[in-house]
């Protein structure tokens, strides 16, 4: 026990340190205003540290410096927004992303079939050029028709401002009308997107056959890719037969379990969009640091203005759930079961002779959430064979890779982790923070700010990071309204907003001259 407090002693006297601000801290206001505050630090390390463990994963593992971590985090929440108040769209795309998607099922069945028919010779070498210009065109003119609900950004009348208002005011049923095939008929519609997608994955299989040269593949398996291609077909055509029962249902549903749906549907997508950055994009610059620096820093900017271009330039609110919206009789609640009858969106508490006023949502499911997935990820790391196979990773790759590791999934499925975290921290921040273009770069800096704190590598520093972050800035902005009494000064210091982020830069400034490696890093 000696021996590991003395290894350790330099993070003990941090930790202590820290802990005796935040206990002087707790001098200069209420129990009230002290306990509020905390639970607000809390709630925004919470979001802060879902960004900053999948940015830590990913970095530990793989090397890789995610500047797009942020961009990722506003893709989450706008999704969520999207599957949350626009269910029909939502059930909309699915028929397309089934059918356009089974033909890439079928993927290793067509790189070991063009292969073995040895098409290079027989064709002109601009073929996968010739079909995918075909595919995108027959996937573009029947896309363009499919029955696909949507807002208009440059139009206030049908923009995501005023969905969300009709969801407030229960309007949004009578809104939605049913989508049909625009010109074409429905089997047409269905057919085109099929051999769209197939054309497109023959395409793309052409294009890694040429990069490949003359070499020869293994026969794959046939029973798995047709199972898969055969159910996405059996899914694609039969939501589109179901689609308005469907959508119906979903709107008829009680807006907690389409907030716990669409937080599913944003992590999930989040997730495949990360699987798919790492096999397309980052696979191929492993060895090149720099450059995946530059390719991940420009893919935010390029994030950034699709999301600009779907969703519009201005921010606009996400509702929360009815779960903890309650205003009505009953509300503010005044204990646990009073919430939980009333569900309201306030509970009062007394704490040191003072009423405190604690938002149900923002102060106590946020922080919730954040303390379930770090307990949900450290098992995953600490008691799963694929957990310990990541952490053997960090230590040694390639070890890991000559006991017979596919390496390579292990990247995407972490890549992918990674940023569904960011993506679920997306969607469980809208309904606090509201959505905007630039929540993203926000977020990312005080996830990169707490990855230096805690250090790059280490889980459990990121989490010991965004909690400090959190705590740091909202003590400084309690201060900014109440004031601070410091030595020499006859008034209170009363510190603007703006000089929240710039005490975080500090601290890491601070931790970084005693620790370089950060609280928890490994000295390299």
């Amino acid at each position: 026990m000696i021996d590991v407090l003395r290894k350790n002693r330099v993070q003990l006297i941090t930790l202590i340190a820290l802990g005796l601000f935040f206990l002087f801290a707790s001098q200069g206001m209420s129990s009230k205003d002290w306990v509020v505050t905390m639970l607000r630090g809390l709630a925004v390390g919470a979001i802060t540290f879902l960004v900053a463990s999948g940015f830590s994963i990913i970095l530990g593992l793989m090397d890789v410096l995610n500047l797009a971590h942020g961009a990722l985090f506003m893709v989450g929440a706008y999704l969520g927004w999207s599957v949350y108040v626009r269910p029909d769209t939502f059930m909309d795309l699915l028929t397309p992303l089934a059918l356009v998607g089974a033909g890439f099922a079928l993927s290793p069945l067509w790189d070991y079939w063009l292969t073995q028919l040895s098409l290079r010779p027989a064709l002109p070498r601009t073929w996968p050029w010739v079909g995918l210009a075909l595919s995108l065109a027959l996937l573009g003119f029947t896309l363009a028709r499919a029955p696909m609900a949507a807002w208009n950004p440059e139009a206030y009348a049908e923009s995501p401002i005023v969905w969300t208002q009709a969801f407030e005011q229960g309007k949004l049923a009578a809104m939605i009308q049913p989508a049909t095939f625009d010109g074409i008929p429905p089997w047409a519609g269905l057919a085109g997107m099929i051999a769209g997608g197939l054309l497109l994955a023959i395409s793309l299989a052409g294009f890694r056959r040429a990069r490949r040269g003359e070499g020869t593949l293994a026969p794959p398996s046939w029973g798995r890719p047709l199972a898969i291609f055969v159910l996405l077909l059996i899914a694609g055509v039969g939501l589109y037969l179901v689609n308005d029962p469907l959508t119906a249902f979903l709107l008829g549903l009680n807006t907690t379990w389409l907030f716990l749906i669409a937080a599913l549907v944003a992590t999930l997508a989040g997730a495949g969009l990360g699987a798919l950055m790492e096999m397309t994009l980052i696979r191929p610059l492993y060895e090149r640091a720099i450059y995946q620096i530059m390719l991940t820093f420009g893919l935010a900017f390029i994030i950034t203005e699709m999301v600009r271009s779907t969703w519009g330039r201005s921010g606009f609110t996400m509702p929360k759930p009815s779960l903890f919206a309650g205003t009505g009789e009953g509300c503010p609640a005044t204990s646990l079961g009073g919430w939980l009858q009333n569900h309201c969106a306030i509970i009062m508490v007394e704490i040191g002779g003072e009423t405190a006023r604690i938002r149900t949502y923002n102060e106590i499911f946020v922080t919730l959430v954040g303390l379930v997935v770090l307990i949900g990820v450290w098992l995953l790391l600490q008691r799963t064979r694929l957990g310990m196979i990541i952490r053997a990773g960090v230590q040694d790759g390639e070890m890991v890779e000559a006991l017979g590791i596919n390496v390579r999934r292990v990247f995407t499925l972490v890549f992918a982790l990674g940023v569904g975290l960011a993506a679920l921290g997306g969607v469980i921040a809208a309904p606090a923070t509201g959505l905007s273009i630039s929540m993203g770069a926000s977020v990312l800096l005080a996830a990169l700010i707490a990855l230096a704190i805690g250090g790059l590598t280490s889980y459990p520093g990121a989490a010991a990071g965004a909690m400090l972050v959190g705590l740091i800035q909202q003590f400084i902005i309690k201060y900014g309204s109440i004031g601070i009494q410091l030595p020499f000064m006859a008034e209170p210091f009363k510190p603007s907003p703006t000089v929240a982020p710039a005490t975080t830069v500090l601290l890491m400034v601070v931790i970084l001259l005693i620790m370089p490696q950060g609280l928890f890093g490994r000295k390299e």
